[in-house]
């Protein structure tokens, strides 16, 4: 289960110059969020539908996240399958920014 505050905090601007997050700062907020992964700079998980209905009602869902937050993933859509991946780009790395999405999409199959 996504941490709830998570959920409701929204995106902040990064400016640029602005540090990725630590390894223990990465460690702690992934505790946050379920099933996401590390690795290339990013955050990653696959989520798993009965169909390409369910599939594109979520793909859709993220991306209305994605416009409100203004902060959008790399996503790779299958028939019932979509993998997200989270990074932010002005600080080459791992931001808040990306566990925050990544809590609100996992919130998203929770309900």
């Amino acid at each position: 289960m996504c941490d709830n505050t998570m959920v409701m905090e929204p995106c902040r601007p990064i400016p640029e110059g602005t540090p990725a997050l630590s390894e223990h700062d990465i460690g702690h907020l992934l505790s946050h969020v379920d099933d996401w992964a590390t690795g290339d700079g990013c955050i990653e998980k696959t989520y798993q539908f009965e169909d390409h209905y369910q599939t594109m009602a979520f793909v859709n869902a993220v991306a209305w996240i994605s416009h409100r937050e203004d902060h959008h993933p790399e996503m790779i859509v299958g028939y019932n399958a979509c993998t997200l991946s989270y990074n932010t780009h002005t600080v080459k790395g791992l931001s808040r920014n990306d566990f925050l999405c990544a809590a609100k999409a996992d919130h998203l199959v929770e309900s």
